[in-house]
C-alpha cells in the first residue's frame, strides 16, 4: 500500500496525524505544501473524491483573514480550487491518499484505521 500524507509540517493536525501513523507502522510518503506545492493533478481527483467543500477549511486562520469578496467568491468547484491553488494553508489537512482511491481529509483515527484496512 502506498500512502500519501499532504499537508504542512508545522500544522498540529498534521503532527498529529504523521504521529498516529508511524505509532501503527504505516509507511508514508509526506508531500509538504509550503516546499512542493499543491498538485494540480492530485487536487483534482481528490475534489472528485470528497468534494471541494470538505477540503476548503472554513474555520481556520487563512480562510477568515481573506477578503469577504475572496470567501464569497468561493462558490464552487472550479472557485475553490482556484482558491486551494494560491492559497494552500486554506486546504484541511491533512489529505491523505491510502491507494486505491481512497483519499481522506483531516485526523479521525478511528476512519483512518477503516482507510487503511
Amino acid at each position: 500500500m502506498s500512502v500519501t500524507v499532504y499537508g504542512i509540517v508545522n500544522c498540529d493536525t498534521v503532527k498529529k496525524a504523521r504521529a498516529h501513523l508511524a505509532t501503527q507502522g504505516v509507511d508514508y510518503t509526506f508531500h509538504d505544501f509550503k516546499k512542493q506545492g499543491v498538485p494540480a493533478d492530485e487536487l483534482d481527483r481528490w475534489i472528485a473524491a470528497v468534494g471541494w467543500q470538505a477540503l476548503v477549511n472554513r474555520s481556520g486562520t487563512t480562510w477568515r483573514k481573506l477578503p469577504d469578496e475572496t470567501r464569497a467568491a468561493v462558490v464552487d468547484a472550479a472557485s475553490a480550487r482556484r482558491l486551494m491553488l494560491d492559497q494552500a494553508s486554506v486546504i484541511k489537512r491533512p489529505v491523505v491518499d491510502w491507494g486505491g482511491g481512497r483519499i481522506t481529509v483531516g485526523f479521525d483515527a478511528a476512519a483512518w484505521e477503516h482507510a487503511a484496512g
